[in-house]
């Protein structure tokens, strides 16, 4: 992941004209903070590395994830900088995480995890320095136990020193369903740019966590956009008929399974990664990064990529998919919802209010609809791909 970000950024900086030494500064993270956390007796490797402040503090999330490791982190930290410029944040980049399987701790040992890395932190964060928030195996009450933390080190109230936390303790509406809801948002803009919005089209998704979940969901509005195929770790299943994600039967709480839906009962499954093949106009990728790479790239039948995962389709892959006018709506702008309502929950916090869910939502539309906009117009304009256009804006913004 960190090579293909830095291919983009190489490319980019060298279409707009500039030299190796200010590619090479460009790609450096401005700090990286590598330490160890002891729990149990327990050593676990701990990072935060902190890529770029031109535009505003540090942001972005904390990963507890036994594949943590610093070259991930470094990649996530940067894709998090041209992410925040693409899409017009006051806001940089940075990433954190611990390599740890929290599922092999108690609840107690985990917020111990989640307390002593905020304290070791807490001089290097805060609303003004580096704004960190949840992300995978990390949730809201989480962020609210190193708030706490934090708070108590540095010895004064600073709610807006991360985000993700708890509606109660200073979260923003509309965090769960952001990225999901911004996917869509990207789409549709995307498709009134080529004539498409009122085409009836079919939809096959790549992974059923949270931000597939919520992209179907908000997906509802646009019936003429029928999902009809959607997988997660024990299968793929198909439905031409079309799928209702909130129609299910009993769940065992939380977001439905696949399985549990009214429209996919009885149906057989096929092997979960036939996804990538299923016939369909658009797939959506919301499941992890490299799922559409050299070896599966010939399968896909679909004309337009979402990509709701960071860093799903490999740099091989795309050179394949460009070839077959296959476009890609990138990461840095389709998954940007999460950061943009998170940057909102920020904004709240500093100006101490709470806004409703639908002003939150009319302000990630706002943005990420502008965003959208500036990068289909540069990419016909240098007849370049999105990805290279969003790449470019980011880096005109943050050079």
């Amino acid at each position: 992941m960190l090579a293909t970000a830095q291919t983009h950024i190489r490319e980019a900086a060298r279409r707009l004209g500039h030299d190796e030494k200010t590619i090479e500064a460009i790609l450096e993270a401005e700090a990286e903070h590598i330490f160890e956390i002891e729990v149990a007796g327990k050593s676990y490797p701990a990072y935060r590395v902190q890529h770029n402040s031109k535009l505003g503090p540090y942001k972005g999330g904390i990963r507890f994830h036994p594949g943590v490791n610093i070259d991930e982190v470094r990649a996530l930290a940067t894709l998090m900088s041209f992410k925040t410029a693409a899409v017009g944040l006051p806001l940089g980049g940075g990433k954190g995480g611990v390599a740890v399987d929290p599922r092999e701790l108690s609840p107690a040992e985990v917020e111990e995890l989640a307390r002593r890395y905020a304290q070791h932190l807490a001089p290097h964060i805060g609303s003004d320095k580096d704004i960190p928030a949840p992300d995978v195996n990390t949730n809201a009450e989480i962020i609210d136990w190193m708030v706490d933390e934090f708070e108590k080190t540095v010895g004064k109230a600073d709610k807006g020193s991360f985000t993700g936390k708890s509606m109660t303790n200073g979260g923003s509406e509309g965090r769960a369903a952001a990225t999901g809801r911004g996917g869509v948002i990207t789409l549709v803009e995307y498709l009134k740019s080529q004539g498409l919005i009122d085409k009836p089209l079919t939809v096959a998704m790549q992974g059923f966590g949270n931000v597939g979940y919520y992209f179907a969901q908000v997906l509802k509005a646009y019936p003429n956009l029928k999902l009809i195929a959607v997988n997660n770790s024990k299968g793929a299943w198909v439905n031409p008929e079309g799928i209702d994600v909130e129609k299910a039967e009993v769940t065992t709480g939380g977001t439905p399974r696949p399985e549990e839906l009214t429209d996919l009962v009885g149906i057989e499954p096929l092997p979960r990664d036939d996804i990538i093949g299923v016939k369909a106009d658009i797939l959506v990728l919301a499941a992890l990064e490299d799922s559409v790479v050299e070896s599966n790239v010939d399968q896909v039948k679909a004309s337009i990529i979402v990509e709701l995962a960071n860093g799903p389709t490999s740099s091989a892959a795309e050179e394949t998919l460009d070839t077959k006018g296959i476009v890609v709506l990138p990461d840095i702008l389709a998954n940007a919802g999460g950061v943009i309502v998170s940057c909102l929950e920020w904004q709240q916090n500093l100006a101490g209010e709470h806004w409703t869910e639908e002003e939150v939502n009319a302000k990630l539309n706002d943005l990420l609809e502008k965003a959208t906009k500036e990068t289909i117009a540069r990419s016909l304009e240098k007849k370049i791909s999105l990805r290279q256009a969003a790449f470019e804006l980011a880096l005109e913004r943050l050079l």
